[in-house]
C-alpha cells in the first residue's frame, strides 16, 4: 500500500490480506500490516454479510485495544488511506439497487457501465458507477459519490492477472480522491488460492 499526499509525498506500507470466501454469506477477510512499525501489527478482521451490515474489528497493538468499527462509521479513512473501512468489505450484490446505464469502451475492451447504489442507510455514498468488461466481467474502474451526490474518488484497476486458471485479479489498485487530490495505491503480489 502507498499513500500519496496532494504534493506527490509518498508513505509506503505492506500487509498481508487472507479471504476465505463463503456461499451462504459473505465473505470473512483479516488484513495484518506488516511495516512500517507505527502500524506493524495493526489488524481489521472484516465478516461481510450478504444483506445485513457487515461487522468489522480494528486491533491497534499500540493501545492494546480492540475497536468495533460501527456501521456509522464504516464511511471513514482506513489507516489514513484513500479507502473507507466499507471499500475493504466484500461487494455484496443484495446491498445494492443496480441499473444499466449503458456499454462504452473502456481499459477492458468494452465495458457495462452500471450504477449502484447502497442500500445501507450508513454508507459513506450516494451511489457508485462501475465499468465492467464484457467478456470477463473484471472490474475496471469505480466513480464513488459523496452523500452530496458529488464525485468523491475514483478506484481504477490495473494489470489483470489470471491465477489458478480461474481467478482474475488487478494486481494494481489505485483509489484517487477527486476533492483532496490525495491517492492510496494497492500493489498485490503472492496471490495463493485454494489454501483455506
Amino acid at each position: 500500500m502507498v499513500l500519496s499526499n496532494a504534493r506527490d509525498r509518498e508513505s509506503p506500507r505492506s500487509m498481508r490480506l487472507m479471504t476465505l470466501e463463503v456461499l451462504t454469506d459473505g465473505d470473512k477477510s483479516l488484513t495484518i500490516f506488516d511495516t512500517p512499525p507505527d502500524v506493524r501489527g495493526t489488524a481489521l478482521l472484516t465478516h461481510t454479510h450478504r444483506s445485513e451490515p457487515d461487522d468489522q474489528w480494528l486491533n491497534l497493538p499500540e493501545l492494546n485495544r480492540v475497536k468495533r468499527i460501527a456501521s456509522r462509521n464504516k464511511s471513514g479513512p482506513f489507516v489514513g488511506s484513500e479507502f473507507a473501512f466499507e471499500d475493504l468489505s466484500s461487494q455484496e450484490v443484495d446491498k445494492y439497487t443496480w441499473r444499466f446505464l449503458r456499454k462504452e469502451a473502456c481499459a477492458g475492451g468494452r465495458c457495462f457501465v452500471v450504477e449502484q447504489r447502497p442500500t445501507d442507510r450508513f454508507s459513506g455514498y450516494t451511489r457508485q458507477v462501475s465499468w465492467i468488461d464484457t467478456a470477463e466481467y473484471r472490474t475496471w474502474k469505480v466513480d464513488y459519490y459523496d452523500r452530496r451526490d458529488k464525485h468523491l474518488k475514483t478506484l481504477t484497476f490495473e494489470d489483470y492477472q489470471q491465477y489458478a486458471g480461474a481467478f482474475w485479479r488487478a494486481d494494481t489498485m489505485r483509489m484517487v480522491n477527486r476533492q483532496t487530490g490525495k491517492s492510496t495505491e494497492l500493489l498485490w503480489r503472492n496471490y495463493r488460492f485454494g489454501t483455506g
